[in-house]
């Protein structure tokens, strides 16, 4: 009976440990995410400037270089530009794809559909720089958060397994 106890206990603490360390990933993950998708706009930007392909094509293309995640915003994107223009579709992808990204890092990148598909090279371009560099603090942002939280998340699930091993005990 008493290892059964002492099993449990250990089970809690590694679970407690488990969530700490789930919630101090999703900084990293979210970080990765802004990052990748920085990459992403560099290689959009490039496309528009000196390939001019479509823009379906041009997100088909990222979609298939890139993470998972990101990767998921451009296809959806591309999917939805079948029925719908651009800056629409961009901006439903946002949305849908189960990304890491804060409500605050959709809406800097929905600012790049105010001009998407609508204006020549040239504007389009210049939305993508800023686009950029709004997501540049969007990315330093992150950083600080990922550097604040992830060491407390991954400690306090730890912390809190003890405790609740003490009460049981």
């Amino acid at each position: 009976m008493k290892y059964i106890k002492y099993l449990m206990l250990f089970f809690i603490l590694i679970a407690c440990s488990l969530i700490g360390k789930y919630l101090s990933k999703k900084y990293v993950e979210r970080l990765k995410e802004l990052e990748e998708m920085k990459n992403a706009l560099n290689i959009f930007e490039s496309k528009i400037k000196y390939t001019y392909d479509p823009i379906p094509e041009i997100f088909d293309e990222i979609s298939k270089n890139n993470n998972k995640n990101t990767s998921k915003i451009f296809k959806l994107a591309k999917e939805k530009m079948k029925e719908k223009t651009a800056n629409i579709a961009w901006e439903e992808a946002l949305e849908e794809a189960q990304t890491n990204l804060k409500k605050e890092d959709k809406y800097v990148l929905k600012s790049l559909s105010k001009l998407l598909g609508r204006t020549d090279v040239e504007g389009q371009v210049s939305s993508i720089e800023i686009t950029q560099k709004f997501l540049e603090e969007q990315i330093k942002e992150a950083l600080e958060e990922k550097r604040k939280n992830e060491k407390l998340y991954s400690k306090l699930g730890t912390t809190i397994g003890l405790a609740i091993i003490i009460i049981l005990c």
